[in-house]
């Protein structure tokens, strides 16, 4: 199962280049990925299917990888208007925090929420 990795990088050119051949190089697959940088430092998260080979190879390489989670990670069938806000909705009515959102590969939302088994329970397709 995907996991969400939070990676520390400069705020520099060449450090998200430097991190995605990390990756590349340990044979570890990027399958979504947002980035904001906060001063000199970006916090990126990334979905990658194996966290730990992931983890070491970015560590080795001087990036702290601080956070791992496991994650939501829906298909979202139809790319419409309202697909965030439906989901979002249905989730906040049964008191779940949403936390972290992005889109990965494949029309896919990756959500760290509050609680994961009730989001699960909610968002199951009837």
């Amino acid at each position: 199962m995907p996991k969400d990795l939070t990676v520390i990088v400069r705020n520099q050119p060449g450090a998200l280049a430097k991190m995605g051949e990390t990756l590349g190089k340990a044979g570890v697959n990027i399958e979504g990925i947002c980035g904001v940088t906060v001063g000199d430092r970006g916090i990126i998260h990334v979905l990658v299917e194996d966290a730990t080979k992931a983890g070491l190879a970015l560590e080795e390489n001087g990036f702290p990888v601080p956070e791992e989670t496991e994650v939501l990670l829906l298909n979202v069938l139809e790319d419409r208007p309202g697909q965030l806000g439906s989901i979002a909705r249905q989730l906040a009515d049964a008191g779940v925090n949403i936390y972290l959102a992005y889109l990965a590969t494949s029309t896919r939302l990756v959500l760290s929420v509050s609680n994961l088994e009730k989001a699960r329970a909610v968002l199951q397709p009837q």
